[in-house]
């Protein structure tokens, strides 16, 4: 009788110990999918740092490019009052996609004025306007690189947040989907340098 059971609570102790191994395995599971979003929702906000250094090295060097421009083109007016808002706005800019938008039309500004130096061809001569146009070049280099790298972040971000079982987590910690940084003249340009050519 004695080993009937003893043999009974040998059973529950072994269904026992599986039940716990089983919790601490989902225990650590869950955890591993939790630590798992948390590493990819800082690695866009890393990322998107990465993008914002290069926006606000553009950002620095328009006042000098406009001055330069300015020098030549006086009559110009219009653009340099464009390009002095689009500064303003990508320096004000709060959120992410607050600053996309400001970075587009800063984009789109910064090109028509440096449109403007193809009537002036002293000013594509001196030596300062060429300068800045290398260090704007690199920049617009540096930033499509940095755009490009933080959408592919942002693409497996907001993948995971949507798949299961990490969507369980990504309500739980209040992740929303991440901006892309498309810029507006399309997903293609995303791919293609800006070219800045005199």
């Amino acid at each position: 009788m004695r080993k009937g059971i003893r043999g009974q609570n040998g059973g529950a102790g072994t269904v026992l110990l599986v039940l716990v191994v089983i919790v601490i395995a989902c225990g650590l599971f869950g955890l591993s999918m939790y630590n798992g979003l948390i590493a990819k929702h800082e690695n866009v906000s890393e990322q998107w740092s990465q993008v914002n250094t290069q926006l606000q090295r553009r950002t620095d060097l328009i006042p000098n490019l406009v001055n330069t421009v300015k020098g030549y083109a006086k009559h110009e007016e219009k653009i340099f009052t464009e390009v002095s808002e689009a500064r303003s706005k990508l320096l004000g800019a709060k959120t992410a996609s607050e600053q996309i938008a400001a970075a587009n039309a800063m984009e789109s500004a910064l090109g028509r004025l440096l449109a403007i130096a193809e009537n002036y061809p002293e000013l594509k001569a001196g030596e300062n306007f060429k300068r800045l146009q290398d260090e704007l070049a690199g920049t617009e280099n540096r930033i499509a690189v940095a755009r490009t790298r933080y959408n592919e972040i942002v693409k497996d971000f907001n993948r995971s947040i949507q798949q299961f079982p990490h969507s369980f987590f990504a309500k739980m910690l209040k992740y929303e989907k991440a901006d892309y940084f498309a810029p507006s003249a399309g997903e293609k340009a995303v791919q293609e340098v800006p070219k800045v050519s005199f």
